[in-house]
């Protein structure tokens, strides 16, 4: 028999380690930017060779804390004992060289200058994309690892777990939702969500949070002047989600934005 009180404690002290681990290395990262006397290209060289092996620590950390949790979680909810196994994660979580990803901020600075921003401007729209590009780092190391450690543990769906006070739309409708766990969790840049298995191996059907789902549909009603519990006024699945994107894998999105795609690179 599940243990409530147990898993209740893992989500706790999984949540609270994670969390200061993401944070840990965000702050780490930011402030080696910050620190630079300049960002040429030399910098650049020298920023990425310090970041990067504290930032692949990280990620391979928050993998193991992943199948931990998960392990101890999946355990409990099945009445039998899960031991973390480990996961393996690839450097290149993207697709992408971690090196390449990881200069992209002052790319993003040099084309700020050149298009005539100020240096504070140029620094500022480096440093956010920074923060995007490690917090989304993060989440992939925590996503690509849960798939691992929910498929060898025998799970067959999953929940979006929202974590925080503070959670995007986005993310607070796809919390209603059960996944297959063969599918990587969809995220968005910034995204904190965790992930956690669902008992049995019963398909618990595509809604599984009515209440939160209501709550979503009158929040939309107050602010639009319409909302049907059925998704059909307006279709949330004509407004929420996911894009295959070419290097985060799933994304949650909305169906207006839109992705550049090689036809729309200009030829030289």
């Amino acid at each position: 028999m599940a243990n409530e009180a147990l898993q209740a404690a893992l989500t706790e002290r999984y949540d609270a380690v994670s969390t200061s681990l993401r944070a840990r290395v965000i702050s780490f990262v930011l402030a080696a930017f910050d620190s630079l006397g300049n960002y040429r290209d030399a910098d650049a060289d020298a920023f990425v060779e310090h970041v990067l092996p504290t930032v692949l620590a990280a990620q391979a950390q928050m993998g193991q804390l992943t199948d931990a949790y998960l392990s101890a979680m999946i355990g409990d909810m099945l009445g039998t004992t899960q031991a973390a196994a480990g996961v393996r994660l690839a450097e290149a979580l993207r697709g992408v060289e971690p090196a390449e990803v990881y200069r992209r901020p002052f790319v993003t600075a040099y084309t700020a200058l050149s298009q005539g921003k100020s240096y504070a401007e140029a620094l500022g729209e480096a440093r956010t994309r920074l923060l995007s590009i490690t917090e989304t780092d993060m989440q992939l190391a925590r996503t690509h690892a849960a798939r691992q450690s929910m498929e060898r543990g025998g799970a067959q769906f999953f929940r979006r777990r929202l974590t925080g006070t503070k959670n995007c739309a986005l993310c607070t409708l796809a919390s209603t939702q059960r996944y297959r766990v063969e599918n990587l969790m969809p995220i968005h840049p910034g995204c904190d969500c965790k992930v956690e298995p669902l008992v049995g191996n019963k398909d618990p059907g595509q809604i599984i949070d009515e209440a939160t789902l209501k709550a979503a549909h009158a929040a939309v009603a107050k602010g639009v002047g319409q909302s049907d519990a059925s998704g059909r006024a307006p279709d949330y699945r004509d407004v929420i989600i996911t894009r295959q994107h070419g290097e985060y894998g799933p994304l949650l999105a909305v169906r207006r934005h839109e992705f550049t795609g090689p036809d729309d690179v200009p030829s030289p």
